[in-house]
């Protein structure tokens, strides 16, 4: 990097690039129009290249601006956790894993999927729940260390990140009791009869259960969709309809809802993926998840 580069300068920028234009971002940094230019033109200057360009009244990226307001991203992501980071070294010693969890993943094939790390004494840990793209975002941006997932990253370059299956299992079905009866005899395609609970479409399992019920012609009685696999048990257990869960997760629902399983599709599964920025240096405890996952017996603890 040039000595003539200057961070000041480029968040002068990332500010314009946010705002929309250097009026509006001298009007949120309370400076004045010419300053905020004056600034933008040192950093091209010291970059060698021009970051804006006029188009019509409008202010717009080049394609050398898309990329460094990319890497500005970063580096005031970071800048923003920078004092939080020191606070808590100052504070004792802990260790800290920011995980984002994809909505829709059952919370206790979660706590399982995570049990290796739980013992870690000075373990921080921070889980945000959100849907699939946004959370991958949040990681792009390192304001998470890693994503926990029902599905892979796709292929995206400019992300760079990795995915690591941590552990799968096969799908059944449950019923409460009015309806347990009813989707034994006949099952699977009992499912067409029996109202039906599924996760909606934003869940990657919701793909291979539709697919599954095509291959099977069943054309199943809806009677709700949910996001949320918590909230999918529950009007299961009020006797709502028949839902379907991975198998490694049987006996909670049997234990905490009273659910009965009614048949089993071992060709669906729903399966558990860690996605994680490829570093030099790897966070430890993403290590230890890693690890464990190779092993395959984390859902059935």
């Amino acid at each position: 990097m040039s000595q003539s580069f200057n961070y000041r300068h480029l968040f002068y920028f990332w500010v314009v690039a946010k705002e929309g234009g250097i009026a509006r971002a001298a009007e949120r940094l309370d400076m004045a129009v010419q300053t905020i230019s004056a600034q933008v033109r040192e950093l091209e200057k010291s970059l060698g290249v021009s970051l804006l360009r006029s188009e019509g009244r409008n202010l717009v990226l080049t394609d050398a601006g898309v990329a460094a307001l990319h890497e500005a991203d970063h580096i005031f992501a970071l800048g923003e956790l920078l004092p939080q980071r020191v606070r808590e070294a100052a504070s004792g010693p802990t260790l800290r894993l920011n995980l984002g969890i994809s909505d829709g993943i059952a919370k206790l094939a979660v706590h399982r999927l995570l049990k290796p790390v739980l013992d870690e004494p000075h373990l921080r840990l921070l889980c945000h729940e959100g849907e699939f793209q946004p959370l991958l975002g949040e990681l792009a941006l390192h304001k998470l260390d890693a994503v926990l997932a029902d599905r892979a990253a796709p292929p995206n370059p400019t992300l760079r990140t990795t995915s690591q299956l941590l552990g799968s299992s096969a799908i059944a079905w449950y019923a409460p009791p009015l309806w347990a009866e009813a989707t034994a005899n006949g099952f699977p395609h009992s499912l067409a009869v029996v109202p039906v609970l599924l996760p909606t479409d934003h869940a990657a399992m919701r793909a291979r259960i539709d697919h599954w019920l095509e291959r099977e012609r069943i054309r199943p009685r809806i009677a709700g969709e949910f996001e949320d696999s918590a909230l999918l048990s529950t009007f299961a257990a009020t006797g709502m309809g028949v839902m379907p869960a991975p198998v490694s997760l049987g006996e909670h629902l049997a234990q905490t809802h009273g659910l009965v399983q009614v048949g089993s599709t071992p060709d669906v599964q729903e399966q558990f993926h860690l996605i994680y920025s490829a570093r030099k240096v790897m966070h430890p405890l993403l290590t230890r998840l890693l690890a464990s996952g190779q092993s395959g017996t984390l859902l059935n603890q």
